[in-house]
This record gives structure tokens, C-alpha cells and sequence, in this order.
């Protein structure tokens, strides 16, 4: 229960607005502040908050009265008006992460799910496993969960439920998972992303023994080796490789909408179908499955359930055709999640012209080896790849390598690739380029604007001549 009114600095960022939509739901007021706001972006965002009874202010202090708890995103500053504010009016300042441990770790039931790749996913499988199951959770997710958009909900990245089953992803990158007492922690895979591998390995096998059970991915070797750091009656493994899994997935069928496969746990057989492409989302699946089953969910109503989840946004989402030509948009931007996008769509016919906007300058300086190898790995010889400048919010960062570096690599590993610092020449190109049967693929994160940028695009191959 949230006793004192809450302001939010930076909610309309993705793991803030669902945030927020919660505290609301449950009672508390609520205020906040959004850089995008005063720049005047993605305005429907902000009116969707309003409708809530949010009231929304410049991020420049005006918001913050005496009394209030203020509630910071990862991109604000210290120095940031919000934050003098709150400082000098001596009020309470938790991190999106301090405070949502908070009302993970006082639930009575709780989901936490950790990884590399496939939280959101994941996280949205079991929300609505456990909804279609009739038992009201709380869903926390940093994507929009189509199963619950509505006209008056377009934002619908969380559920508001029985604030006693809890269900959120939780994030690595800045060492906040730490923070999570769940009472089943879930770990989809381990690779190189924000931080170094042995201090990943640190932090997620913290986050597995602070759980009563741990949900682990057996196929995946860095969870894998964490497995033996955890008491073996903790543990619940999944996988299609793995003949040690409890929940063991068989005759993987990948097909252009969906998959298909065998799902074996103590002694019973069940037939499971996704309406989302990819081996990765059949791992997802089992995944969710396992978290349903250990929170009490029967196997077969969990697999029932499965079958009509339809997905989240900006997740190999087709935005729209024209003239014989998809357009698919699609949040990945690190390494592992570059190589399923691609490899799902190169299970199938048609050529692809790709759009990729890395995520900052910070993540090609840290992994931009791996991201130069797995473009280049997923691409055919006649694809064409298209790389704007880097996301860049301002700061200090270095910006030593960008785009036409990266674009440099992955055509010394063989594969076309352009720089064009501006992303509208890169529409303009894309629509001159493409021709009946090709794919269009428009991939990054952190910039909300990129779904309107792929619907743009639609119309204008639509429009031309």
C-alpha cells in the first residue's frame, strides 16, 4: 500500500509508465515529469496518462510538493531540476528499480524474471497464462502486452490485478536485481549486454538464491552453469537440449506465424501451440509454462492458455504491407536478440531490407564485435542492412565508435551495409528499394518513435509511383 503521493521523473519511459499506471490503479496519486514532454513527443503516450488521473508537469521542478515520494528513471540526472527539487524539500528519492523491489518483495506471490533476452516476453507469457487462469495477477512488463490492449488502454504494458500476485521482468544492466526477493526467479539466458560476463555470473546467481525456486533455461550453458550454484531442490529446468529438464520440449515445428512442439513434464505429454514465430519464443513458452506450473497452475489449463497469447509490441510485430512488400518492427538491439529476429525471418522466403539503430555509443564500444558478427551471420548475400547514427540523449559519452563503423564490419564480414546518418534518407531509400516479396525490418530500442517511423514507411511505399 502506497501511503504518500508519488512523482515520477522520466514516466513516460518504458519501464516507468506501466510503473506508474500501478501505483495509480491501486489508489495512490500520482505525478510526473518526461523530458519527451516538453520536447512534444509521442503525445498520445502523455494523453493516455492523463486519462488515468496522472498529472503530468515540465521536468522542472514545479511538480514536487513537501510530502511527496519522487521516483527516478535510469535517464535522470542528479542535477536534473526534479531531482534539486525533491533534494531540497528533503523528500524520499527511490530509483524505478528501488521501488518496484518494493512492491515485488512485499507481495505475497511473486514472478521475477531476469535475462538477457526474452524477459519482456516471458513476462508477458505468465501474465496471461495466469489471467486466462483466473487468478488476477499485478503485471509489471517493459513492453505493451497485446492480450490487453483495449481502445482505453493502448499502453497496456501493465496489468492491474491483486496486488499480492506480482509479476514483473527485472533488469540487470545497472545491478538492480539484487534488489528482488521473488518467490519463483526465472532466467532466460546469460550473454554479454551492459556488463562484463563475471559479473553478470555474480548478479544472477545472487538473484537465483535470494528465490524459493528458480526457473532456469538448461539450454542455454552460462544459466546452465549456475544451475550447480543453486540447491538442487530449487531448481526447475527447461529446455530442448537439455534430457535433464523437467519440462522438456520435443519435435520443434517451426512455421511463418507460430510454432509447435511436445511438451513432457511428470510423465504426462502435451501438444503446445504458439501463435509467435521463433525457436526462441518456443523456449519463452517454456518458460512461462514452468513459472504457471510451480505457482500452482495446471499444466494442461497453462498450455491451453498459451495458445491465444498473441504477443507483445515491437516484437517481429508486422506493422503493415504495400504493394507486395511487409513492414516488421522489432525492439532487438543486442547480439542475441539480432540472431532470433534473424533467424526467424531467414527461415523463410524473401529478401530483407533492414533498418538497425544501435541503442547508444556506449553498447557499440562494448559489444560491437559480436554486433558486426551476428548482422552479418543472420543477413543473406543479397540482403541490405541501413545504420542511422546511434541513439544519443546528450552526456558525455564517448562517442568514438558509431554507425559507420559498424557498417564497416559487417561489410569485411562479407554482407551489404550503408551508413546514412539520417534516418528519413534512410526511409526514403528503403521505399525507393524495396520491391514485392521483400521484408522490411526496422530494429533498435530506446526510441519510442521508431513504430511511427515503420508505419510511415508503410504508407509511403503504399503512395508511390
Amino acid at each position: 500500500m502506497i501511503d504518500t503521493p508519488v512523482f515520477f521523473s522520466g514516466i513516460g519511459g518504458s519501464g516507468m509508465l506501466p510503473l506508474a499506471s500501478i501505483v495509480r490503479a491501486g489508489g495512490a496519486r500520482v505525478a510526473g515529469s518526461d523530458r519527451s514532454l516538453d520536447a512534444g513527443r509521442t503525445p498520445h503516450k502523455f494523453e493516455y496518462l492523463r486519462s488515468l488521473g496522472i498529472q503530468l508537469f515540465a521536468q522542472d521542478g514545479s511538480g514536487l510538493h513537501p510530502g511527496m515520494t519522487l521516483v527516478t528513471s535510469a535517464a535522470v540526472e542528479a542535477d536534473v531540476p526534479d531531482v534539486v527539487r525533491a533534494r531540497d524539500l528533503g523528500l524520499a528519492h527511490l530509483t524505478r528499480p528501488q521501488f518496484l523491489a518494493r512492491l515485488l518483495n512485499e507481495a505475497g506471490r511473486s514472478v521475477a524474471v531476469g535475462g538477457t533476452s526474452g524477459k519482456s516476453t516471458v513476462t508477458g507469457m505468465i501474465g496471461w497464462i495466469l489471467h486466462a487462469c483466473h487468478r488476477q495477477p499485478t503485471v509489471m512488463n517493459g513492453a505493451v502486452m497485446k492480450n490487453f490492449v483495449t481502445p482505453s488502454a493502448p499502453f497496456a504494458s501493465a496489468l492491474v490485478g491483486d496486488p499480492e500476485l506480482f509479476v514483473s521482468e527485472v533488469d540487470e544492466s545497472d545491478g538492480s536485481i539484487a534488489l528482488y526477493r521473488p518467490e519463483i526467479a526465472v532466467l532466460t539466458n546469460i550473454s554479454l549486454d551492459h556488463k562484463e560476463m563475471a559479473e553478470l555470473r555474480q548478479l544472477f546467481a545472487g538473484f537465483l538464491n535470494a528465490a524459493r525456486k528458480a526457473v532456469l533455461n538448461l539450454d542455454d550453458p552460462e544459466t546452465r552453469i549456475l544451475a550447480d550454484a543453486v540447491p538442487a531442490d530449487k531448481v526447475i529446468g527447461y529446455g530442448f537440449d537439455s534430457p535433464g529438464a523437467d519440462l522438456m520440449g520435443k519435435n520443434l515445428q517451426l512455421e511463418t506465424d507460430g510454432v509447435t512442439f511436445a511438451l513432457e513434464a511428470e510423465g504426462e505429454r502435451h501438444e503446445v501451440r504458439l501463435g509467435v514465430p521463433g525457436r526462441h519464443n518456443a523456449s519463452n513458452a517454456l518458460a512461462a509454462l514452468a513459472a504457471a506450473q510451480a505457482l500452482g497452475v495446471r499444466l494442461e489449463d497453462a498450455v491451453n492458455a498459451i495458445a491465444r497469447f498473441e504477443g507483445l509490441k515491437r516484437r517481429l510485430e508486422t506493422v503493415g504491407s504495400a504493394r507486395g512488400v511487409t513492414v516488421i518492427d522489432d525492439f532487438a538491439h543486442n547480439p542475441d536478440k539480432i540472431e532470433a529476429t534473424l533467424a526467424t525471418l531467414r527461415a523463410h522466403e524473401g529478401r530483407l531490407l533492414i533498418m538497425f539503430q544501435p541503442h547508444g555509443y556506449g553498447p557499440l564500444s562494448k559489444m560491437g564485435e559480436p554486433l558486426a558478427d551476428r548482422l552479418a551471420g543472420g543477413m543473406a548475400p543479397d540482403d541490405r542492412l541501413y545504420l542511422p547514427d546511434p541513439v544519443y540523449q546528450g552526456g558525455t559519452v564517448d562517442r568514438a565508435r558509431g554507425s559507420d563503423w559498424l557498417a564497416a564490419q559487417v561489410v569485411t564480414r562479407e554482407r551489404h551495409a550503408e551508413h546514412i546518418p539520417e534516418r528519413a534518407q534512410i526511409g526514403e531509400a528503403l521505399a525507393r528499394e524495396a520491391r514485392e516479396g521483400d521484408r522490411i525490418l526496422i530494429m533498435g530500442a530506446r526510441d519510442d518513435t521508431l513504430i511511427d517511423f515503420a508505419r510511415e514507411l508503410v504508407e509511403r511505399i503504399a503512395g508511390r509511383n
